[in-house]
């Protein structure tokens, strides 16, 4: 039985190792591929559909972020005498880990699912077979433009998120905890500091990576048939959230 139990733990570790050289190979080829050629067109595109399409999705749920962080905390800091923090304290949670981490989630689940359904449609139909028949690389053409893409809009969405998280801390603030807008606004440059922001757009980078390799690695493992297609971009998904939550633990620590 304890031998049956260490077999089923040597598998596991051995399958987690592969998995892991498996994405950083797929990774190291797709920055290979990026000084041989640029195709800016697809990285155009890529960019438009993952900021300008999630931005609805972004806006809720950093606007209600914003909101219920200011509802658990504005009472209690008046109740303290520290009212005038409200503020501050709102925009350093948001940028340094709300934003980039609830950003990243957001477009897991939206861009990352469309990524690996796409990239596995084309393989289940041997699209990406007939690009290796054209001598077109696969890592190129299709991993490249999504992984720069999500390097830059990602960050972009960070920003956004973080401004309109802290708009909406600043409503509840102003209209249910009776807090002056000067006070709320004029908290913000004493107590946030530029690393606050700047730390959370290296986090939103790493995150767009993780996202964009995710969604191609798993579009281009997936099974045979439509089946396989929704498998892997349930995987692609949950792994990509899990990694974000890892990752961001480990860069909170090296940034702050």
């Amino acid at each position: 039985m304890f031998v049956r139990f260490l077999e089923i733990i040597g598998a596991s570790v051995l399958e987690l190792l592969y998995f892991i050289g498996d994405v950083m190979l797929l990774f190291i080829g797709a920055l290979k591929q990026m000084p041989v050629k640029i195709r800016v067109r697809h990285v155009i595109h890529q960019m438009s559909h993952l900021g300008v399409d999630t931005l609805p999705i972004v806006s809720l749920t950093m606007m209600f972020t914003g909101m219920v962080m200011t509802l658990q905390v504005a009472n209690e800091f008046i109740k303290m005498g520290a009212e005038s923090t409200v503020g501050g304290i709102i925009a350093i949670a948001i940028g340094r880990e709300l934003g980039p981490v609830l950003v990243g989630v957001v477009a897991a689940g939206r861009v990352g699912s469309a990524m690996t359904a796409e990239i596995s449609t084309m393989k289940v139909t041997e699209q990406i077979d007939a690009l290796r028949v054209m001598g077109t690389n696969p890592l190129g053409y299709l991993v490249v433009p999504r992984m720069l893409a999500c390097m830059i809009m990602v960050p972009l969405l960070t920003v956004y998120g973080d401004v309109i998280g802290v708009v909406g801390g600043w409503g509840v603030a102003k209209y249910y905890a009776g807090i002056s807008s000067y006070v709320y606004v004029t908290s913000i440059p004493e107590y946030a500091v530029l690393n606050d922001l700047t730390g959370g757009l290296v986090k939103a980078v790493v995150f767009g990576v993780v996202i964009a390799v995710l969604g191609c690695y798993y579009g281009m493992k997936a099974p045979e048939g439509a089946e396989g297609v929704g498998k892997a971009t349930t995987r692609s998904v949950v792994s990509a959230i899990v990694v974000i939550f890892m990752l961001n633990v480990l860069l909170s620590m090296v940034l702050y």
